[in-house]
């Protein structure tokens, strides 16, 4: 198949997983993706369209200039200026998510809120979470992109205080699945907090050394959890392919 063609299904599947999964927020967030053998240009879900039917087709193509190469409307700004600034001042970030997903923005909003390791997820993100500590308000210019594009820096994850989460990844099944375990370990982490109860926290020795033995292993699952999405969207919801 086509690469491209390939990388419009990826990303419409994992819009529209992300739906089921409620890590949208109504028309808002957004995914893109450098478009394969480019360096200036990529794709991203269109201008405030719910991600519950999003097709491959309705997937647009931007320049590094904003403009639209290929579909019917161009992103908002605010997508167009965190995700371009992004993918030029971060080599690593191929893919971008941007969700403001509940559980890990709760903890953007926990005042020096940090993801803990106290569950076996968090772990996948031992000194690859960035954290921007101060709002400044909606990324309408490059500035602001540029800004957080710094907060981030080589990391895979940003952490965006009173905002929501960045995920990125060579690949949009890496960045996706750092995505979902990113909320399923701040959703553990917001639960054990409301019990009230005193949090037992793995020490940083075993954290480092389990971090190291998952990335042996983070290309596989990356790649296969993708392609399980992609199997009972086939069956299921095959218009994603359109």
């Amino acid at each position: 198949m086509d690469p491209k063609q390939e990388m419009r299904n990826d990303l419409a599947a994992v819009l529209r997983w992300s739906s089921r999964l409620n890590l949208h927020e109504g028309v808002d967030n957004h995914f893109s993706a450098i478009v394969p053998g480019m360096d200036d240009q990529f794709l991203i879900n269109p201008h405030r369209r719910h991600w519950h039917d999003i097709r491959a087709s309705d997937l647009v193509e931007v320049g590094s200039d904003g403009g639209l190469i290929e579909g019917d409307e161009p992103p908002e700004a605010t997508a167009f200026f965190i995700h371009w600034r992004i993918h030029i001042n971060c080599p690593h970030a191929r893919a971008i998510l941007h969700t403001h997903m509940p559980y890990a923005t709760a903890l953007s909003t926990i005042a020096g809120g940090r993801l803990e390791p106290i569950v076996q997820p968090a772990l996948k993100f031992h000194n690859q979470i960035a954290y921007d500590d101060q709002y400044q308000g909606l990324a309408v210019n490059i500035e602001e992109g540029d800004r957080l594009a710094h907060a981030l820096r080589d990391k895979r994850i940003a952490i965006l205080a009173n905002h929501g989460v960045i995920a990125t990844g060579p690949t949009i099944a890496h960045a996706f699945n750092d995505l979902y375990y990113l909320e399923r370990a701040a959703q553990a982490q917001i639960l054990a907090y409301s019990s009230g109860q005193p949090i037992q926290r793995i020490p940083q020795d075993i954290c480092a050394s389990t971090f190291e033995q998952m990335q042996a292993d983070r290309d596989d699952q990356a790649m296969r959890h993708l392609a399980e999405i992609k199997r009972i969207l086939d069956k299921e919801e095959p218009d994603y392919r359109e």
